[in-house]
């Protein structure tokens, strides 16, 4: 299984085993992991599982979708890096991949 490692704003680590097909949203859910609230369950209409894509990975990623980037125009502190973790999706190629949450989700 890959390994996700979730940083909270706060800085506390959280390296967990993420099922392939999972999202990283549902990788955080289901190991009771703070800091990702997603509120619609995954199902791209809100952008409360925001989250900061260490730089490293970002090419290993598909392109934000169009629908993505307007949700994360409501986001709190979007960057270049900021991604929804519900669609990131868990493959073999993201082990070891490195998230960060913003300090508030919107």
């Amino acid at each position: 299984m890959p390994e996700i490692t979730y940083i909270e704003f706060n800085g506390n680590s959280h390296p967990v085993d993420v099922p392939e097909g999972f999202t990283v949203m549902e990788g955080a859910h289901k190991n009771g992991i703070p800091g990702i609230k997603a509120e619609c369950g995954g199902s791209l209409t809100c952008a409360t599982c925001h989250v900061y894509v260490d730089p490293a990975w970002t090419e290993k990623l598909s392109e934000r979708s169009d629908i993505e980037e307007a949700l994360l125009e409501c986001a709190y502190d979007v960057r270049a890096e900021s991604r929804l973790s519900c669609q990131i999706r868990v493959t073999t190629e993201l082990d070891g991949l490195v998230v960060r949450m913003p300090e508030h989700q919107t």
